[in-house]
């Protein structure tokens, strides 16, 4: 017979587990090379492109083929990496890069100044990559200065340039792979300089990788330098999370993402396992982007009683037992623009929310108990794109379904839609709610993404909300540190004063694997795994 276990045990079972630290793996011995490893994995990159790619899932991946200019380090500074140093002219459109010497692409190409300027061209381009495009939204220009230097010119300042230079979206790929076509599906077609050369790709079941044996260009965030530990690895991909701990647990698979709560007392503060916790909420919160210029959204009264007609805590707790928080901003509590006078400030007003539907004028009731108005159902949509679908986040949002439904009549339609349908909803600006999460980047770049006037969400929809989005612009503007966290603290307020943004939790990724796996952690630049540069094995627990 099959022990059930109650959410109340599993709570209690993982309160005691994580009393061990969960940050890191214990340090047997000096890393050394060799071994390979099989990582399973909860998602399918539908693209391997991080040029093209809009999965945070698919950004880890990437990381081990793709490097960048510039690294971000956990404290939000940035080390050399690809560029040994760079300059910023005193207006702010200039950024001048000295490249390092002696850096070649896997298919044999050099890197050098040519070799950024056409990756920076290629991508401003949004037919060519829609999704990284949008970071160069101010960028005009590179100039070649000398085959080692790169000068990126921009129209006007951008204060969060930098940071998505360092981001993998801007990572750089072979010249003479970008003139081949499509990369999407991976293989020794898509040419980094990445410590991980992509060997090969094999649809719904797995993709391997090998050592780039001339490696010698590290970030300077690594823990070593030269060639991976590792004479590769493997991505399976198990999408069902029973699935990937059954795996880690039997010997299939020697480390797996996306570890669910009801999983995590198998692998924290066990003998033959180690459990790490990422960041949490480096980038932004799980948030229901709001489309304010859609009926009946668009109607303020309506926004607000969806926020305050529910109480995220208890629905949170109840799927992520514990291991997550709720969330207050759309900026994540571990982003140091997180603004923390918000904690508290919203939510949770059910008599409230039902005022204000009455006073908009919902006040019919259909069959099943949702509010009507002219014999129309108080209905909004909720699309969330398959591709982008995991860690139970489509629970969290059925919970939130039927709180709604219950305490103010509203009914949330959560409809899971193809990537293509997605992409034409967006396209035209008629999308409704929209639920996502932002990597890690600069805050002002992050509320850009998420509100501002041509931000993936906003750029098709007409008359975005004025005031929201000047001074999301300003904050793009301004080099002065102080002003600039005043702007963001301001546009957080905002966008829940006038419920744009409903945000849900706080998210964070949960590691696991056999004990001899050494040397696993987060990029601060992904709020995600990093990649297996750093990674070895031990010999412990094989």
């Amino acid at each position: 017979m099959q022990k059930i276990v109650s959410h109340a045990v599993l709570a209690a079972a993982y309160a005691t587990a994580l009393a061990a630290p969960v940050c890191a793996a214990p340090q047997a011995r000096t890393p050394g090379p060799g071994g390979t490893i099989t990582w399973g994995v909860a998602t399918e990159p539908s693209c391997f492109d991080p040029h093209r790619s809009s999965q945070q899932a698919a950004f880890f991946v990437a990381r081990n083929y793709i490097d960048s200019l510039v690294a971000k380090r956990p404290d939000g500074s940035f080390a050399p990496w690809l560029a040994t140093q760079w300059t910023i002219s005193p207006d702010g459109t200039e950024y001048t890069f000295t490249l390092r010497a002696g850096v070649t692409f896997h298919d044999g190409e050099p890197l050098d100044a040519e070799a950024v300027k056409a990756n920076f061209d290629f991508v401003k381009k949004p037919e060519n990559a829609a999704n990284a495009a949008a970071l160069l939204d101010r960028y005009a220009r590179a100039e070649v200065i000398a085959p080692d230097v790169v000068k990126l010119v921009l129209a006007r300042p951008d204060s969060s340039f930098l940071e998505s230079v360092s981001n993998v979206k801007l990572g750089l790929i072979s010249p003479k792979a970008l003139a081949g076509g499509d990369l999407c599906g991976g293989g020794l077609a898509l040419a980094g300089t990445g410590p991980f050369v992509f060997q090969s790709y094999v649809r719904g079941q797995s993709a391997q990788f090998t050592r780039n044996k001339a490696y010698a260009w590290a970030p300077g965030s690594a823990a070593h330098t030269g060639p991976a530990h590792l004479d590769g690895f493997t991505f399976r991909f198990l999408p069902e999370a029973a699935v990937r701990a059954g795996a880690l647990t039997s010997g299939q698979v020697d480390v797996i993402e996306g570890v669910q709560p009801t999983d995590i007392p198998l692998f924290a503060d066990q003998p033959d396992f180690t459990l790490l916790k990422g960041p949490l909420g480096a980038g932004t919160a799980f948030t229901f982007n709001i489309n304010y210029t859609r009926a009946p959204a668009d109607d303020p009264r309506i926004r607000r009683a969806l926020r305050d007609g529910f109480d995220p805590e208890p629905i949170v707790r109840q799927v992520y037992l514990g291991t997550v928080p709720r969330a207050w901003s759309i900026i994540g509590p571990d982003n140091p623009a997180y603004n923390k006078a918000l904690v508290g400030s919203w939510g949770n007003d059910v008599t409230g929310a039902n005022r204000l539907l009455d006073e908009a004028g919902w006040t019919g009731r259909d069959a099943s108990g949702f509010r009507t108005k002219d014999g129309k159902r108080l209905t909004i949509e909720v699309g969330y794109p398959q591709p982008y679908v995991r860690d139970n986040r489509e629970i969290l949002i059925q919970g939130v379904q039927v709180a709604l439904r219950k305490n103010v009549g509203l009914d949330l339609n959560l409809r899971i839609i193809t990537a293509g349908e997605y992409a034409k909803g967006n396209a035209s600006g008629t999308w409704a709610i929209y639920p996502n999460t932002d990597n890690p980047s600069d805050a002002a770049r992050e509320l850009w993404d998420m509100l501002g006037a041509k931000g993936f969400l906003y750029t098709n929809v007409p008359n975005p909300d004025p005031e929201i989005t000047g001074l999301i612009d300003e904050a793009l503007l301004t080099t002065d540190r102080a002003h600039k966290r005043a702007l963001t603290d301001r546009i957080q307020v905002l966008g829940i004063e006038k419920a744009f943004i409903v945000p849900l939790f706080a998210p964070s990724w949960f590691l696991a694997a056999r004990r001899g796996v050494q040397g696993l952690g987060f990029e601060a630049g992904l709020d995600s795994p990093a990649n297996a540069y750093d990674v070895w094995l031990s010999g412990e627990g094989q």
